[in-house]
Order: structure tokens, then sequence, then C-alpha cells
């Protein structure tokens, strides 16, 4: 599991859940969460290298690579280079939808979204983002608005599932019906919540990755 962008900790009890039935990890990306520090402030394509080289260290045979948020679109491009294990891809409420690719755009509609989740998401994003600190976390968001998800989406090898809260304000359905339909071989999926439906309802993904985990052995 890839993280958003500039917090991981809310992934953790949706990671809880997959590891009812299987073995569930989580990346930190290079200058978040509890990450080391990168050389230089990163785009979407460098944080993909430091998951590929995480994946390869790791030498996993059989992965379904999942990211949310901004983590689908460092994900895919992890997927898009062929990684050697990688069987699927999942993501999950991503970003970013073409009518909201402006930095204006984005806060809005996160602005939207924000009034639909919970107080204590929040609360647990505070001390990440404090240590990230404003200045990245907003190169990171401009970074992610450059890089077009739907460009690569049509190019992954693998099966690509896309989870969309029924709820949320940041992907809306159309864009990520519209990234199923570009995959390959793509799947759609609705699920309760928002956005940040792993955090609100972590049960909910676990188990069309689970039937994506199964189809691909």
């Amino acid at each position: 599991m890839v993280q958003g962008i500039g917090v991981a900790d809310y992934l953790v009890p949706a990671l809880r859940e997959l590891g009812t039935w299987t073995r569930a990890s989580l990346v930190e990306l290079p200058g978040f969460s509890g990450s080391g520090e990168p050389p230089h402030e990163l785009d979407v394509g460098e944080f993909a290298d430091a998951v590929a080289t995480w994946l390869a260290d790791a030498g996993l045979a059989r992965v379904v690579l999942a990211g949310h948020s901004g983590g689908t679109q460092v994900a895919t491009h992890v997927a898009l280079r062929h990684q050697p294990g990688v069987r699927a891809l999942v993501l999950a409420g991503p970003t970013v939808d073409p009518r909201f690719r402006s930095l204006g755009g984005v806060l809005r509609a996160w602005h939207r979204n924000h009034r639909l989740e919970p107080p204590d998401l929040d609360e647990a994003h505070r001390p990440e983002r404090a240590r990230a600190g404003m200045r990245r976390v907003v190169h990171a968001v401009r970074a992610h608005l450059a890089d077009r998800l739907e460009d690569a989406v049509p190019q992954v090898p693998v099966p690509v599932l896309v989870l969309h809260g029924a709820d949320d304000r940041l992907c809306t359905e159309d864009w990520a019906r519209s990234l199923a339909a570009r995959a390959r071989d793509g799947r759609f999926a609705s699920v309760p919540g928002a956005h940040s439906f792993v955090w609100t309802t972590p049960a909910a993904w676990s188990d069309p990755i689970r039937r994506l985990a199964e189809e691909v052995g």
C-alpha cells in the first residue's frame, strides 16, 4: 500500500483488514511520515523509483500493489515498469480528477470533501503534516497535479481495480469509472464513505481486493 500525499497513518486500519487474510505492508514515501529525508523534493516518478526499490529489496513474489489518493499515481508508475511480482493494481480514491486539476480547484474539492470526513481524521493527520511542513506538502500536491493518471492507466500491463467512495467529493464517480474503462483489464467497485473511506469504513475495501488477489493468483 502506497500512502497518500503527506500522510500514511490513516491507512493502518485498512491494512489491518487486509492483514486478516494476507501480508499487508505500508510504504511511506521519502520525506513523509516515518521515512527518511530525500536528497531533494521529489516528483511522482521519483516517488515511484523509491517504491520500486522497496519492492525489489523486499523480494516479494506475488504483489497486489495499491495506492490511496495521491498514492494511486505513484503506484501506477511502479506498475508501468513491469515490476517483477506485481500481479495487479488497486487505485483507491484516485487523483487528480481533471476537472480539479489546478491548485485552487483541488483545494476547493478537498474542502467540499473535508466536510464529510470525521474530526478524528484531522487529529490523525496533524503530526505527519507538521513533520513534513507546508512547503513540502504543497510541492507534492503540485507534482501530483502535473501527473496525468488517465494517460498512464491504459499502459498498465496488469489488472486494475478502481475503488470509489460513494460520497467522495475529491474523486468523482465519473472519473473513477473512466479510469477503469481506460485500463486494459479494468474493473470498478463502489464502497461506503467519502475520500478517506480507508479510515472511516476500513473493512469495505478488503473483499474487492481479496477477490482481485484470488483472480490473479
